[in-house]
């Protein structure tokens, strides 16, 4: 990629996991990436908390001190919550959304004046496989994801017209530290989710790039792995088969729970 064709990116959560594996990724092929997470660290140049409205208003001041505007933001930055429907609190609720959700609002709303004063722009916006299959177990997390992915499908309709793109990443159980972050009153259901992430053999670095790959190619849904890949295919080509491998999940589940208690 030459000086001229390098894209100004900025990328939230980037300090570990994803957002570290698309900020080097990004910097690999020659764009300036401004790296931000919520504390500061080891490769990060901007402190920002999404759910915070000043921190967001600070990121476009700098960005447009840096570089006068930018090409694509990347809202990954998120956290991990799930538990059964009668176990999971609304405070669980509440905690998953406002940053899950409320975050990359609240980051949309703040570049897209600077995205359609210059007329072009991209959105990325790192939902999960939650939010297009839907197993038993992860109602705030499956219901949060959906959100990621309506809401950047709205934008992507809205914003056409001002030369905005939007893609949501849509990736199934990868290795990452997001279990680090994950909450919930429904101790079994976290083990469970926990043991699905430390068994995939998928990377982070092969997301990122399956994630570059779907945004040079203008996909709206990136959908970056094989694993994620099937589940969804089922879910359209054999509803009645995707609904019964996700009632026996669900079964399986419950069994798992009634014996650990």
């Amino acid at each position: 990629m030459s000086t001229a064709d390098a894209r100004r990116v900025l990328v939230t959560g980037a300090a570990s996991g994803l957002g570290a594996a698309l900020v080097a990724a990004l910097r690999a092929r020659g764009d300036e990436v401004l790296a931000t997470d919520r504390v500061e660290a080891d490769g990060i140049d901007l402190v920002l908390d999404i759910t915070s409205d000043d921190d967001w208003a600070a990121a476009v001041d700098v960005v447009r001190g840096r570089w006068g505007g930018l090409d694509v933001l990347v809202n990954n930055a998120g956290v991990a919550s799930g538990g059964r429907v009668d176990r999971t609190t609304l405070e669980e609720w509440q905690w998953i959304f406002d940053i899950n959700l409320f975050g990359l609002v609240r980051g949309t709303k703040a570049f897209v004046p600077m995205l359609k004063e210059q007329g072009s722009g991209h959105l990325v916006n790192v939902a999960s496989l939650a939010g297009l299959v839907h197993p038993g177990g992860m109602g705030s997390y499956n219901s949060v994801k959906a959100a990621v992915v309506a809401f950047t499908e709205t934008c992507g309709h809205e914003l056409a017209p001002f030369g905005i793109r939007a893609s949501a990443v849509c990736p199934s159980y990868f290795r990452t530290n997001l279990m680090d972050s994950m909450q919930g009153s429904d101790e079994v259901v976290g083990q469970v989710v926990a043991g699905l992430v430390e068994r995939s053999s998928i990377t982070a670095e092969e997301i990122a790039a399956a994630v570059l790959a779907g945004m040079d190619a203008g996909d709206d849904v990136i959908v970056p792995d094989e694993p994620a890949r099937q589940a969804y295919f089922l879910k359209w080509a054999d509803r009645p088969a995707y609904d019964e491998v996700m009632r026996r999940q669900a079964a399986r589940l419950q069994a798992g729970v009634e014996g650990a208690s």
